[in-house]
């Protein structure tokens, strides 16, 4: 069985790229991706405003959606909330719960982790963190996956660096985790924050355990189209397109195509 995803990251309501976010939602319209993954950032800068025209965006897909915050979901300038209630308005517009369920459909079940933060003991408060406790039990939930499903992580800073990227992530615990997942055969890790697209194997395990990094939908591009990612899963592996905004309509940027763990070879 084939699955088809449509990972969007970064959209930053409030600053996004209007003809680029009305594009993406009639190519999901027309594609009916499985499952729509929106891995953080949603707002510029976690306005009621902001989370408020989210939220009537991915309504208006009609469509499965996985939506989790990222570090500009917190309410940004305002330091005292930011503190005390980093998450109140993500839960007031995308339900009270955080990042912590695992989502199952037919041949794929999707883990959701929350690696930003209000704040954090370093000047970049804006960086990724990952507990051992939230390393714990997102190896403990993808563990109950079925047999032959794609085991897919999904937060919104990359575990590792993109060589070369825009910027960084500097996730604390993040080479951990990485490595924790790799050795527990799972399979995808989806992400966003750096505002471009890649795909790479990270080096633990049998090397067999991807990165997968979005594009932004936002005005903030970083010498990169705006744009998001197609994926598609099946026994053998996954291709992953990073599509791209020409202003009109979106195309085939880059595309990887990465060997699923266990895939009989081709002759």
């Amino acid at each position: 069985m084939t699955q088809v995803l449509a990972h969007l990251s970064d959209i930053h309501f409030g600053g996004e790229n209007t003809a680029a976010v009305a594009g993406a939602r009639e190519w999901i319209a027309d594609c009916k991706p499985d499952l729509v993954v929106i891995t953080g950032d949603i707002t510029r800068q976690g306005d009621e405003s902001e989370f408020a025209a989210a939220r009537a965006w991915v309504d208006s897909l009609h469509r499965p959606v996985l939506v989790m915050p990222g570090n500009h979901d917190t309410p940004y300038f305002d330091p005292v909330k930011r503190f005390f209630a980093p998450w109140a308005r993500y839960r007031r517009h995308f339900g009270r719960g955080l990042p912590g369920g695992l989502l199952v459909q037919p041949g794929l079940a999707v883990r959701t982790l929350n690696s930003a933060r209000g704040f954090q003991p370093r000047l970049n408060w804006s960086k990724g963190q990952v507990s051992r406790e939230q390393t714990r039990s997102s190896l403990a939930a993808l563990a109950k996956a079925p047999a032959g499903a794609a085991r897919i992580l999904a937060c919104h800073h990359p575990l590792v660096e993109m060589l070369g990227g825009p910027m960084t992530g500097r996730v604390w615990g993040g080479a951990r985790t990485a490595r924790a997942l790799s050795e527990a055969g799972v399979d995808l890790v989806l992400t966003g924050h750096i505002h471009a697209p890649f795909a790479l194997a990270y080096p633990y395990g049998d090397g067999k355990t991807y990165a997968v990094g979005a594009s932004t939908l936002s005005m903030r591009e970083r010498k990169v189209p705006a744009g998001f990612n197609r994926i598609e899963i099946d026994e053998d592996g996954f291709t992953i397109k990073g599509l791209a905004w020409t202003g009109s309509h979106y195309e085939a940027w880059r595309t990887w195509h990465l060997t699923r763990r266990g895939a009989t070879p081709h002759p």
